[in-house]
């Protein structure tokens, strides 16, 4: 075996470890009310849409379906400025960490929406080997292996839904952990940014839009 195939073994065998031990540090979330979510969305609505699904702007989250424990936890990183969004941080002052469950539990209470992938046959081939079997010479770990085959994500883990996501926002994500631009996955190790750092300009747009049609 070459020492790059050896290294790249290494690098995902860790990832695993990685998974585990953030399994097992991840805390536990008071249980939203997902009513009492619904009362402090109005406000997020202007950028998240009514239905948490339709964002004005593509390079705003889809927050509808996505799983509670995840958003829940990123709306406390934006709250204390862990997770660095100014507009998001604003957005947040005052409120008690039962309003952020809550309004977790709202998002994840409603349909996720579904979208279709629009790239070439070539791409969405090449996206769909990176996402259900990773890249081993290069370090990158199959995308399912945390998100799932459909990309519902992990709801106990609180890995995050990515099926149906915007894919400028999914690639503007994925860029942001290559370049160290954004660490809300030290939870678990680091491992979005170990993934990401394999992964080319080509293969994060080929695969942001692979993942929005999954379903």
């Amino acid at each position: 075996m070459s020492v790059r195939k050896a290294a790249a073994k290494l690098r995902i065998g860790m990832l695993g470890v990685a998974v585990l031990l953030g399994l097992s540090s991840v805390q536990v979330l008071a249980a939203g009310d997902a009513q009492a979510g619904k009362a402090q969305s109005m406000v997020c609505a202007s950028c998240h849409g009514q239905d948490g699904a339709s964002a004005i702007d593509p390079s705003y989250p889809q927050l509808a379906g996505q799983n509670e424990r995840y958003l829940a936890r990123q709306l406390k990183m934006f709250q204390s400025g862990e997770r660095d969004v100014a507009l998001m941080t604003a957005q947040l002052i005052g409120k008690s960490e039962q309003d952020l469950d809550d309004l977790a539990a709202y998002y994840a209470s409603l349909p996720a929406k579904a979208a279709e992938a629009t790239g070439s046959d070539a791409e969405i081939a090449l996206a769909q080997r990176i996402y259900k079997g990773g890249i081993a010479e290069k370090g990158v770990a199959a995308c399912s292996s945390c998100h799932g085959p459909n990309g519902a994500g992990n709801a106990q883990a609180g890995f995050p839904r990515v099926s149906g996501q915007s894919s400028a926002y999914t690639a503007a994500q994925l860029i942001a952990y290559r370049e160290g631009n954004r660490k809300s996955d030290e939870i678990f190790g680091g491992m979005m940014r170990g993934v990401s750092k394999g992964l080319s300009d080509r293969e994060i747009a080929a695969l942001s839009d692979y993942i929005s049609g999954l379903n």
